[in-house]
């Protein structure tokens, strides 16, 4: 006797489809192979199984039964497939008759009673039933509302292997699950306590994270601690453009794979704002292991990577980020198998001017001296500066500013001139695949979109002469000016923007500590 059942695993944030086969020989020494390259957690799945059908009412089939996990070339791993492997066994042991089973999606996690518990990744996997054109979708009840963003097909979530069974049985007892994407979007931003409103002083601060959140462009900010970086990098996801329908699915299923969604949530509807410690690892950041899962750049996905006190970090960590930060994506290899998951963030750094904590002062002895302050900031490689377009210097806040009663501007303002110059990009760049903003031109568009008139390319000549910059940051400088002219609604770069642009190369000045 012969049965089948779909499931699903996930290969980086994509699914593939697993067929469940049992196949059951009555008589003889009852024995149970399970076969199909399972990892430990499957392996293991026979015994919660086995006690999870005599609590709810039905047998673990004797004989020999073998349960083979196909493509058997491919590496199964996580307990999703304990349910469809139960409910398989029952099919092929005669205790229900369904005719189901050849249109449906099985995943769940079995408990010894029989509860069903929620697994990791069930959106990519209800994306992969639907472009397989299967009509149903079997989950466990917390996993119910992620897979049911999914449109075409039905999803049903269930608490316990009898009400399972109970659906195979007679589907007419239970209704498809339904959920309003839209009602999840308009509560977007609902109960913030961030605004930049509570930011006393920084008007330049601000000005430049306007200008990052309105291009998508990285941002350090250099400045003494108690200046408020931290502050102002929190609440820099208030004033980004709220996520698209397609940006908040490709940010869920990076969540649903790494196991990070919230119970009962389904979608992320909010940008994520990631926040290393510095004793992170390479792999944490970036992403790998033995089973490769998606590291804090790719968690920051659509949203804010935010590394405070930059130096602090390992360099071989910053290294690794390097390649991410230019191609969008991390490409992970193994013996077995390669993965990619997606890393198109804004990558938002701090950091001391000195290991004192404050600038270069004359008059001061005891501070850190000019060789401490270079020595101090070459932990930074300059390649890893060139791939960051905007370096603020942040100042002290003065006591007037502290003691002011007078709020700054709402991020609300802030957003809704950042979400007008992103409009501009979109009609822009429409047509161009993984292209929404300015900060992902390559340099061949930068050069056809970034046209400069004679007094503005006689501006950048003479920055970059005197700068000593690099290629690279010749783009970013061409990218950002960009950018403030879509704030300001011009069509052409000025001689003004150029210049608030190279502004926002400190770093690549000399004599910038003085």
């Amino acid at each position: 006797m012969l049965s089948r059942v779909y499931c699903a695993s996930t290969i980086g944030v994509d699914a593939r489809l697993i067929e469940v086969e049992i196949h059951m020989s009555p008589g003889g020494m009852p024995k149970y192979f399970l076969v199909g390259l399972p990892d430990r957690a499957v392996s293991e799945s026979s015994d919660r199984i086995e006690a999870a059908l005599k609590n709810s009412n039905a047998k673990f089939p004797g004989g020999r039964v073998t349960v083979n996990l196909a493509p058997a070339d491919l590496p199964k791993e996580g307990s999703a497939f304990d349910l469809p492997i139960a409910v398989t066994l029952l099919d092929v042991s005669g205790q229900i008759q369904t005719n189901k089973l050849k249109e449906t999606l099985i995943l769940g996690e079995l408990a010894l009673d029989g509860k069903l518990r929620a697994v990791k990744g069930v959106l990519p996997m209800a994306v992969e039933a639907r472009k397989k054109d299967l009509q149903n979708v079997v989950v466990p009840a917390e996993n119910g509302p992620e897979a049911a963003v999914v449109d075409g097909i039905d999803v049903y979530a269930f608490s316990h292997l009898t009400e399972v069974m109970e659906w195979l049985k007679d589907g007419n007892t239970h209704m498809p699950l339904d959920v309003d994407v839209k009602k999840m979007f308009s509560r977007n931003g609902e109960g913030e306590i961030l605004d930049f409103s509570d930011v006393r002083g920084q008007q330049n601060v601000k000005r430049a994270l306007e200008v990052a959140a309105a291009g998508g462009h990285n941002v350090i900010m250099v400045g003494p601690p108690g200046s408020g970086k931290t502050m102002m990098a929190r609440r820099l996801p208030t004033i980004l453009p709220p996520l698209t329908l397609d940006e908040a699915l490709e940010t869920t299923k990076i969540h649903s794979v790494a196991g990070l969604l919230p119970g009962g949530e389904a979608l992320v509807t909010q940008r994520p704002f990631r926040s290393p410690h510095h004793t992170v690892s390479d792999v944490a950041l970036v992403g790998g292991g033995s089973i490769p899962m998606p590291g804090e750049i790719s968690m920051a996905h659509n949203g804010v990577l935010f590394l405070d006190e930059l130096p602090e970090f390992k360099r071989s960590a910053l290294e690794v980020m390097r390649q991410p930060l230019e191609d969008g994506s991390v490409s992970i290899s193994r013996a077995r198998m390669s993965v990619s998951y997606p890393s198109r963030i804004m990558l938002v750094a701090s950091m001391n001017p000195s290991p004192t904590g404050d600038w270069y002062d004359p008059a001061d002895p005891g501070g850190a001296s000019p060789a401490q302050m270079q020595r101090y900031l070459s932990k930074i490689s300059g390649p890893m500066l060139d791939r960051i377009d905007l370096h603020i210097e942040v100042q002290k806040v003065s006591y007037e500013e502290l003691s002011s009663k007078s709020k700054g501007e709402p991020s609300a303002s802030i957003r809704q001139r950042v979400i007008e110059a992103r409009k501009v990009q979109t009609h822009r760049f429409e047509g161009i695949e993984s292209v929404y903003c300015n900060a992902q031109m390559s340099t061949k568009m930068s050069r056809k979109v970034c046209v400069l008139d004679d007094a503005s390319a006689q501006m950048l000549k003479k920055a970059i002469t005197s700068l000593g910059l690099s290629a690279r940051a010749y783009d970013r400088i061409l990218k950002v000016s960009r950018t403030i002219a879509d704030l300001e609604g011009a069509s052409d770069i000025t001689p003004n923007h150029i210049a608030e642009a190279i502004q926002y190369r400190s770093l690549d000045r000399e004599g910038w500590l003085g």
